[in-house]
Protein backbone atom coordinates (compact mmCIF):
# COMPACT_ATOMS: atom_id res chain seq x y z
CA UNK A 1 0.00 0.00 0.00
CA UNK A 2 1.21 3.50 -0.80
CA UNK A 3 1.18 6.41 1.63
CA UNK A 4 1.70 10.14 1.19
CA UNK A 5 3.93 11.15 4.10
CA UNK A 6 6.17 13.98 5.27
CA UNK A 7 9.92 13.43 5.23
CA UNK A 8 12.14 15.76 7.23
CA UNK A 9 14.82 17.90 5.60
CA UNK A 10 16.77 20.89 6.82
CA UNK A 11 19.34 21.53 9.51
CA UNK A 12 19.07 20.89 13.22
CA UNK A 13 16.44 23.17 14.82
CA UNK A 14 15.43 24.38 11.33
CA UNK A 15 13.05 21.69 10.06
CA UNK A 16 11.40 21.68 6.69
CA UNK A 17 9.50 18.81 5.15
CA UNK A 18 8.75 17.23 1.77
CA UNK A 19 5.51 15.57 0.76
CA UNK A 20 6.55 12.18 -0.63
CA UNK A 21 4.87 9.02 -1.92
CA UNK A 22 6.32 5.93 -0.21
CA UNK A 23 5.57 2.30 0.53
CA UNK A 24 3.53 2.20 3.76
CA UNK A 25 6.12 0.28 5.80
CA UNK A 26 9.16 2.34 4.79
CA UNK A 27 11.13 4.54 7.18
CA UNK A 28 10.32 8.24 7.58
CA UNK A 29 13.40 9.43 5.68
CA UNK A 30 13.82 6.32 3.52
CA UNK A 31 13.59 5.83 -0.21
CA UNK A 32 10.53 7.40 -1.87
CA UNK A 33 8.80 7.08 -5.24
CA UNK A 34 8.08 10.76 -5.91
CA UNK A 35 8.30 14.12 -4.18
CA UNK A 36 5.07 16.13 -4.44
CA UNK A 37 6.00 19.39 -2.74
CA UNK A 38 7.30 20.93 0.46
CA UNK A 39 6.20 22.40 3.80
CA UNK A 40 8.14 24.97 5.82
CA UNK A 41 6.61 25.56 9.27
CA UNK A 42 9.16 28.23 10.26
CA UNK A 43 7.92 30.96 7.92
CA UNK A 44 5.06 33.21 8.93
CA UNK A 45 2.58 32.07 7.66
CA UNK A 46 3.80 28.50 7.07
CA UNK A 47 4.72 27.78 3.44
CA UNK A 48 2.88 24.88 1.83
CA UNK A 49 3.49 24.03 -1.83
CA UNK A 50 1.97 20.89 -3.40
CA UNK A 51 1.83 19.79 -7.04
CA UNK A 52 -1.96 19.29 -7.25
CA UNK A 53 -1.85 17.40 -10.56
CA UNK A 54 0.53 14.74 -9.21
CA UNK A 55 -1.32 14.61 -5.88
CA UNK A 56 -4.58 13.79 -7.68
CA UNK A 57 -2.77 11.15 -9.74
CA UNK A 58 -1.41 9.35 -6.67
CA UNK A 59 -4.73 9.60 -4.82
CA UNK A 60 -6.46 8.02 -7.83
CA UNK A 61 -3.85 5.22 -7.76
CA UNK A 62 -4.87 4.42 -4.16
CA UNK A 63 -2.22 6.27 -2.13
CA UNK A 64 -3.51 7.21 1.33
CA UNK A 65 -2.34 10.48 2.97
CA UNK A 66 -1.39 10.41 6.64
CA UNK A 67 -3.53 12.46 9.03
CA UNK A 68 -0.98 15.31 9.16
CA UNK A 69 -0.66 15.41 5.37
CA UNK A 70 -4.45 15.44 5.02
CA UNK A 71 -4.71 18.48 7.30
CA UNK A 72 -1.94 20.32 5.41
CA UNK A 73 -3.57 19.58 2.05
CA UNK A 74 -6.85 21.04 3.29
CA UNK A 75 -5.04 24.08 4.71
CA UNK A 76 -3.19 24.65 1.41
CA UNK A 77 -6.45 24.36 -0.56
CA UNK A 78 -8.08 27.06 1.58
CA UNK A 79 -5.23 29.57 1.07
Amino acid sequence: MLKIKLTRTGKRNQPSYRFVVVEARSKRDGKYLESLGFYNPLTEPATIKINQKRLKHWLSCGAQPTETVRKLILKEASI
